[in-house]
Formats: C-alpha cells, sequence, structure tokens
C-alpha cells in the first residue's frame, strides 16, 4: 500500500511539473543563442567563444507592425568553471574569429567597420581593443604567427580590384586564362582607357568606354563567367581571396604573401614561421569557375610571393591543412573532385615544406574540423612520452560525435554518441571544450578530458528551455529495397492524450546529402513547435543522405525520386500505425532537396490531405541554367545533351505535374540562386492552369537561407504558414474552409 501510495505521489508530482510548463512558441525560435568559434588558451585554462543571438532591432519597430530582429555575435570569456563566462565585446557591431596570442595575453578578433571586417587586438589583462587593421578589402580569419609578432590574414579583392592593384598584380595585367569573351582570349585582354570620354556615336574606342560605364552604373550586367550565380544575385565579377601579413603594432601597414589571380585559402602557419600552408586551384592557368583540385601550397612569410607545391593532383581535391605541434606531421582532407563523395582524412611526413609517405585513414563518414593536440603522457613507472593526436566530428547516425584518430595507428575512437551534435569544440593537452546540441538544449558550452566522458556544462544561454514543454523523438529502422537500414525517428505532440488522436507530419530534409536526427540543431525549433500545435512529426534519413558512408550516400545516384520516397514513405506508414496517428490527417513537408521530393510524392502519391513545398527544384534540365548548384546534374545524373539526358526528365517532378491532385503550397526565396524561383513558378503555374488547388509564396529579398538562417520576420513567416495552411486542409474548421 505504501509503494502505490509513493508512486501515485510520484506520478502526481510530474502531472503538475509538466502543467507548470509551456509550449514552444514560434517567437521562441528568437530565444535560441548559438555558441560556436570555441578557442582554448595556449596553456588550457581558459576559453574564448562566441555566442549568436536575435535581438530586437528598436529602430524598425513601429506601431501595429511586428517585431523586427537583427543578429548579433559576440565574444565570450570563460574560465571553465559552470556560470564564469563573461562577454568580452557588445555593441551593435558584431565580432567573431577570436584567437589567442601565442603567449596568451592578447586576442585577435574580427568586428565589422563600415560594412568590412577589420581586424581588432584586446589585451587580456584589462584595456580597450584596438584595430590593427584597415584594409580596403577588408580582413577576416586572423592566424597569430608562432613567435607572437605577426598576424596573417584573409581578404577579399574582386576582378577589378586586381586589375588596379600594384602589389597584388605588379603588372596590372589581365590573368592567363580567358576571360572566355569574344576579344578578350589570353592573348588579346582589352583594357578600357579611362581617358577616353564615352560616346555611343563614336569610334570603337568610345564605344567601349560608354559600354563599360554603363557596367560602371550598373545598366548592365556583362556575364562571361561560368558560375556567375551567388546566393542573392548574379556575380559577373570574380572575388579572389589573398592571404595577408601585418606586424602587430599600432600603424603597421599589411603586405601580401600572395598574388594573382587564384584564391588562398585555409592559411596556417609552420611551427618555423618561414611561411605558411594555403590552400589554392592545382591549375593557375585554368580559369577558377571551372578548376575544381584543389592543392595545399606553401607560401613564403617574406612577402615574395613564392609558392611551393606540397600536396597536390588532377582529379582529387585537398584542403584543410593541419601540422601537428612539432611540425613533422600533415593532417588534411581529400576526395575525388567530382561526382557525389566526401573527403578523408589524409596524413603525411612534413619536412619544412615537403610532405611525403601520404597515407589515408579508413573512416566512412564525412569528417571535418582537424584538430591536433598532445597528450601528456600516461605512463607508469618508465614514463612514456607525450603523444600527439588528432580530434575531429563528423556527421553520423543522426547525431555529430567527436572523434579522436591516433596517427601512428591510425585508428579512429568515437568519444561522444549519436543522441547528441558536436557543433564546435578545442582542445589543448587532455582538456576539451565543445560546443554540443541535444534535445533537451539546442546550444551550451561544456568541459572534459581527453576521453569526453563526463562533462561539465559551463553556460546557461538557452537554460530557458528548461521551462517548455518538449518532445523527444524515438528511433526505429527500416530495411529497404536495397538491403540498406534507414534511420527514421518519431515524435509524439507534446500534449499528449492517450486517447485521442492527432495529425501526422512527414518532414524531410534536404541535400540530398543532409542528415537529421537528435544531434542535429537546425530543425530544434522546427519540430519542438509543430509538436507543440499538436502534430505528431516522422522524419527519416533516406537513401543518399549523409551520416551513413559512402556507399548509402551513393544509393541515390540517377534517382533522386523513387527509391528516397520509398524510404521516407516506409516511416510514415510504419509511423501511421500508431494508435495515437489519425491517418485521415497527414501532411507532408521538406525544402530544397526536399521540396523536390515533396513534389515527388505527391505526384505518384495521394495519401496526404495537404503539402508544404518549400525552396524546390522541380525541373532538372531547367535547374542546370538557373541553380548555382548545377553540378549536382552531372553528378548525379547527366548532362542535358548526352545520351543518358532522358534521366532527367525521368527524376523531375515536373514530368508528372498533371498528377498532383493534393492541396500544395509553393514557397520560395525571390533572391534565392541555389534552386531559383523559376522552378516554383513553373509547378505553381502549371498547376493553376491544371485548376488544382495551389497557392504560391514568394519571398521578396529572400535567398535560400529561409530556415536556418535568413531575415527572422521571414523566418517566422514560413513556420507559420507550414502551420496555418495544413490547418486548412486537417484542422477543425477544415471542412468548412475547404468547401468554400
Amino acid at each position: 500500500m505504501i509503494k502505490r501510495t509513493l508512486l501515485f505521489i510520484a506520478i502526481a508530482a510530474q502531472t503538475v511539473c509538466a502543467q507548470t510548463k509551456s509550449k514552444i512558441t514560434v517567437t521562441d525560435l528568437t530565444r535560441i543563442k548559438q555558441v560556436g568559434g570555441i578557442e582554448l588558451a595556449p596553456d588550457g585554462q581558459r576559453a574564448v567563444y562566441t555566442l549568436t543571438t536575435i535581438e530586437a532591432n528598436p529602430d524598425q519597430k513601429s506601431e501595429g507592425r511586428p517585431e523586427e530582429y537583427d543578429y548579433k555575435t559576440h565574444i565570450y570569456l570563460t574560465g571553465l568553471k559552470p556560470g564564469d563566462t563573461k562577454a568580452l565585446t557588445r555593441g551593435p557591431e558584431s565580432a567573431r574569429q577570436a584567437t589567442w596570442s601565442p603567449d596568451g595575453k592578447w586576442l585577435a578578433f574580427v568586428r565589422t567597420v563600415k560594412a568590412k571586417g577589420q581586424i581588432f587586438i584586446m589585451p587580456l589583462d584589462g584595456g580597450e581593443a584596438w584595430q590593427l587593421t584597415n584594409s580596403n578589402y577588408g580582413a577576416a580569419s586572423p592566424v597569430w604567427s608562432p613567435d607572437g609578432k605577426r598576424i596573417a590574414f584573409t581578404a577579399g579583392v574582386t576582378m577589378a580590384q586586381l586589375l588596379t592593384d600594384s602589389l597584388l598584380n605588379p603588372t596590372k595585367g589581365g590573368p592567363s586564362w580567358s576571360l572566355e569573351k569574344p576579344g578578350f582570349t589570353n592573348n588579346n585582354f582589352i583594357k578600357v582607357d579611362k581617358k577616353i570620354k564615352p560616346n555611343p556615336d563614336g569610334s570603337l574606342a568610345e564605344i567601349r568606354a560608354y559600354l563599360n560605364k554603363d557596367v560602371e552604373d550598373k545598366k548592365a550586367k556583362v556575364i562571361n563567367r561560368l558560375n556567375f550565380q551567388g546566393e542573392a544575385t548574379t556575380e559577373p565579377d570574380i572575388t579572389f581571396t589573398h592571404v595577408y601579413v601585418i606586424d602587430v603594432a599600432e600603424g603597421a601597414t599589411p603586405k601580401p604573401l600572395t598574388r594573382g589571380y587564384s584564391s588562398y585559402t585555409a592559411a596556417n602557419w609552420l611551427p618555423s614561421g618561414q611561411g605558411l600552408l594555403a590552400v589554392a586551384d592545382l591549375d593557375s592557368m585554368k580559369h577558377p569557375d571551372r578548376e575544381q583540385d584543389n592543392a595545399i601550397f606553401f607560401v613564403s612569410a617574406d612577402g615574395s610571393g613564392k609558392k611551393t607545391l606540397v600536396l597536390g593532383e588532377a582529379g582529387k581535391s585537398y584542403g584543410a591543412p593541419e601540422v601537428s605541434p612539432d611540425g613533422k606531421q600533415l593532417a588534411f582532407l581529400v576526395s575525388p573532385s567530382e561526382g557525389v563523395n566526401f573527403s578523408q582524412i589524409g596524413l603525411a611526413a612534413l619536412n619544412g615544406s615537403t610532405a611525403s609517405g601520404i597515407q589515408l585513414v579508413t573512416f566512412d563518414r564525412a569528417a571535418g574540423n582537424l584538430v591536433w593536440a598532445t597528450l601528456p603522457s600516461s605512463g607508469k613507472g618508465k614514463k612514456a612520452a607525450p603523444s600527439d593526436v588528432i580530434y575531429f566530428t563528423a556527421s553520423s547516425n543522426g547525431g555529430a560525435p567527436l572523434y579522436r584518430l591516433d596517427p601512428a595507428t591510425r585508428q579512429v575512437t568515437q568519444l561522444t554518441d549519436v543522441e547528441a551534435g558536436v557543433t564546435g569544440f578545442d582542445v589543448v593537452g587532455n582538456r576539451v571544450v565543445l560546443a554540443k546540441t541535444e534535445v533537451a538544449n539546442p546550444s551550451e558550452l561544456y568541459v572534459t578530458d581527453e576521453t569526453a566522458k563526463a562533462q561539465t556544462k559551463l553556460s546557461n544561454h538557452n537554460d530557458w528551455v528548461a521551462q517548455r514543454q518538449l518532445s523527444f523523438p524515438q528511433k526505429r529502422t527500416y530495411k529497404n529495397s536495397i538491403g540498406q537500414t534507414v534511420d527514421y525517428w518519431i515524435m509524439k505532440p507534446t500534449v499528449f492524450e492517450a486517447n485521442k488522436k492527432y495529425p501526422l507530419l512527414l518532414n524531410m530534409h534536404g541535400g540530398p546529402t543532409a542528415m537529421w536526427g537528435p544531434g542535429e540543431q537546425s530543425m530544434w525549433h522546427e519540430f519542438q513547435y509543430m509538436c507543440a500545435q499538436g502534430y505528431g512529426i516522422v522524419y527519416a534519413n533516406p537513401r543518399g543522405s549523409g551520416g551513413y558512408g559512402i556507399n548509402f550516400q551513393r544509393a541515390n545516384i540517377k534517382d533522386w525520386g523513387t527509391g528516397p520516397a520509398e524510404d521516407v514513405l516506409a516511416a510514415e506508414s510504419d509511423a501511421a500505425k500508431e494508435a495515437w496517428v489519425d491517418t485521415s490527417r497527414r501532411v507532408i513537408t521538406g525544402g530544397s532537396y526536399a521540396g523536390y521530393l515533396t513534389a515527388w510524392i505527391v505526384g505518384h502519391d495521394n495519401r496526404f490531405k495537404a503539402a508544404f513545398a518549400q525552396r524546390g527544384v522541380y525541373d532538372l534540365t531547367t535547374f542546370l541554367g538557373e541553380g548555382n548548384a548545377w553540378r549536382l546534374i552531372p553528378n548525379y545524373f547527366a548532362y542535358p545533351w548526352s545520351a543518358e539526358a532522358k534521366v532527367l526528365d525521368a527524376n523531375s517532378p515536373y514530368t508528372f505535374v498533371q498528377n498532383i491532385r493534393t492541396p500544395l503550397l509553393i514557397k520560395h526565396g525571390e533572391n534565392d540562386l541555389r534552386t531559383g524561383p523559376i522552378q516554383s513558378e513553373m509547378m505553381y503555374k502549371s498547376l493553376k492552369i491544371l485548376g488544382r488547388p495551389v497557392e504560391y509564396v514568394r519571398m521578396p529579398g529572400a535567398t535560400h537561407e529561409l530556415s536556418r538562417t535568413g531575415n527572422v520576420r521571414q523566418r517566422i513567416d514560413r513556420l507559420l504558414r507550414i502551420y496555418e495552411f495544413f490547418e486548412r486542409y486537417i484542422g477543425p474548421d477544415s471542412q468548412v474552409l475547404t468547401q468554400k
């Protein structure tokens, strides 16, 4: 009797606790704070990190209008004890990319000044930060030299700027590769003489000056390059990234370490301080839009502009060079340059700027964020020498674990589980500081040791979540028709009553190589919001997803529709068997590739009462010209003029538009050049002609980033439209609305 009474009291206490918590609201999106940019001090006793928040914009507030918001990023310092974090920067301009000086006394970081990033130096023993750079091109990615006296950084320079820059382009000549324009080939590069006055009725030289003036005045865009589509607008001009070095002294002048018509990224100093390793195109004679092979080069720090090939070969892309603490080993990432692939970790012996003895690590996931660390000796009795290891992260099975690689044996050890995602980290000795996302909390900072077993929470940026009711996913698996195991998760409505029926939402990821799961942070708020609105959710990682190995990722080549649809619909069918699911109220949505998959499914299946296709691709041939992600076409299918061109129509949802009878909401950003709004307008107009229930929402100024980033009001709008549209067809007043 006593045990039963105690059990009743415990259940009652849990019920009261649940009742005191509130459901996730749509504007809780603005309360989520994201931890990133982690860097430990050289002695491992402190760490800096960035915190990105969404702040109300008081300047845009007006009565009767919804709130407007801005993103802010600022730098925080922690002494690695719970609750002792403090902001180092504040104010209207964001600060980011903080990095410690080798002696731990200074921070270099980037702050926006007059719309350009500039590097600032902050003393850690007190005092104001001061501006180090004042570059017309801006400055980013600061890296301290080993002696702490210099900082290397990168700057973006347009083609027009490069043509007149005597330091980056001493001869002020054109590139050795063709500009791919008649009359502007390798041996016939024409520069317009600024002294000639524009005259539309004048000589050829005056006509050229007139046409050039039209471009300057933005009356015309002259496009000759292959990759002319950015994320928000067309980009006729190429921008090059160059590496500079500057002394850490007020009034110092930076000098370029790289030159010419190539870009250099991922610059890291060698321990000797004599130069840096950087990534650039393997063949500088090729147009940058056409060269897909990347290589690792040694760049001299003396300003001579000399570079030496360290690693590179045709058909491969090398990147992310990371030098071991003793300078004797090089870790890097490498993958085939074309096709459906992901990077492998490579190791090589390093002697100055010469790499040899390349070995690839056997690891069937897409590794990233390589960080060297020297583990102290754990030997007993006769002391063993410290060992250099590599930490990294990789998406895997619904999470993003932290891993450790032993370079001597090439053995990989998984340190954290797949129920969470490590979104950033740094290591010094046996101390690890990491940012983690999980269902219970979207982003916080933790400290742990080299095993990452016992983790201590340092920050409380998202503790407000503890006062919210949450829905926790339940994992299941499905064996598909080609023998692969597909992971999927089911989430119940947040407020759940066993005797009630609820609608079911099939929500699908894009990519197609994205991966969702409890350790993936971008969908945290959307899932919780829809569950709070009384929806159950099922989401899956169908064939073609990342996080399950290369064979799984390649399983949708020449099959974006039928196979992946089988996998997500099998997950949906299983979830629909749950006693709480109202099978008459099933809906479907997805964005980008999943916008494609939404349209594909409703063109082949009629089980859903409503569908919402977001920023999708619907006609693969058109997509080749409209989207900047056009290389997906040759990588997964074929060019439209090839013998295999029929595969494009066979895999295009637009081919089956006449079969779509499910009420469909289509949404696209007006400035989305990754997939292109014409994709959505073709679908909408065709369905309208056919007399089908369809609505199209075009978001002014929006790019492809309508869910993860982008204008906050538009992100809120997107979520509300998902909910409102579905309620028209499966909500309490759906019969009245649909009859009208």
